[in-house]
């Protein structure tokens, strides 16, 4: 640990320099970023209307519950406006906007914008969707804002984000592999252009968490210990469509990804391993007491996961989305 390093603010700006240095390797250059309308019918050719058509064609293919899941998956990134002013509420992450982690903030925020308006532009074309209902439920879920556990502080934020992109990045990438075998060739390669960001952006969080750890130890496993003892919720745990109460449509959104395979309880322990293995916490040193016992803490907690998700039943299909007619 650095002697001189003794808050959160102290250990993000010795950290600043890593980052401005590693910036283009974190975030593409917007003159090389894939863009939304790369992957669907351009409306200024003369075979827009039969470009529709097939991509009409090819999704009256996909099951419900994918349609379901993808539907819950938009939504879900069409609240980007939540999660850039959850960023921009942490402390020491923005005392100037031309610093680093400010930089950093613009350019995810600017990456991940292409996902809802990618994907919004699809469920639009593929006349499978009811779009006001989908439109409200986006509406609802920015208005409604979110919980996640984090208070201001950047270090759970940052065990937050590098378990949430990964969540995302297995979703995104499972739907595509469901629409290539349902034979929607187009839908599997944009969720993989979305599930890429997603990897690179978990990469990048996980990183910073890595930095953190080398220099402040014992914040950080205290950090991970409590949003783990709280459980990473997704950001869209507040969903609901319109009439029905705030969060019950997520829990029906989370049974159809589990009923598919998308993303299952198995997931959720398979990134906490991952992230115990990327972050080296068995052989880490320099603990104190308290950071110690957090780490017994954590290290035992994916058998006990694992225990609990192998009797949990796959939920049945039982509920209409207002989504889809």
């Amino acid at each position: 640990m650095i002697a001189t390093v003794t808050s959160r603010g102290e250990v993000l700006q010795h950290l600043e320099s890593f980052l401005k240095e590693n910036m283009g390797t974190f975030l593409k250059k917007v003159e090389d970023s894939w863009q939304p309308s790369d992957f669907l019918p351009d409306s200024r050719l003369d075979s827009f209307f039969d470009e529709v058509r097939a991509l009409r064609e090819h999704a009256k293919e996909l099951s419900y519950d994918l349609l379901a899941v993808l539907v819950g998956d938009t939504i879900t990134e069409e609240a980007l406006p939540n999660y850039e002013a959850w960023f921009h509420q942490l402390d020491d992450l923005n005392r100037d906007p031309n610093n680093g982690w400010a930089q950093w903030i613009r350019g995810w925020t600017a990456e991940e914008n292409r996902h809802g308006d990618l994907l919004n532009r699809y469920l639009y074309l593929s006349g499978r969707v009811n779009m006001r209902e989908f439109e409200t439920s986006t509406q609802y879920l920015i208005n409604d804002g979110f919980d996640l556990g984090t208070a201001h502080d950047p270090y759970r934020a940052f065990v937050y984000t590098s378990y949430q992109e990964a969540a995302t990045n297995i979703s995104h990438r499972r739907v595509g592999t469901l629409a290539r075998k349902a034979g929607d060739d187009r839908l599997s390669k944009l969720c993989g252009m979305i599930a890429g960001d997603e990897s690179r952006h978990a990469r990048v969080y996980q990183t910073f968490v890595t930095k953190i750890f080398e220099v402040d130890p014992s914040e950080m496993m205290l950090a991970f210990e409590d949003m783990m003892r709280k459980k990473i919720v997704m950001p869209a745990h507040y969903m609901r469509e319109l009439g029905i109460e705030m969060g019950k449509t997520f829990g029906h959104f989370t049974d159809a990804a589990q009923r598919l395979g998308v993303y299952t309880s198995q997931d959720y322990t398979d990134i906490l391993e991952g992230l115990i293995n990327t972050w080296n916490l068995e052989h880490m040193t320099g603990l104190n007491g308290a950071a110690d016992k957090a780490r017994d803490y954590i290290m035992a907690l994916p058998g006990r996961l694992r225990r609990v998700s192998e009797r949990m039943p796959v939920p049945k299909l039982e509920y209409k989305f207002k989504w889809i007619d």
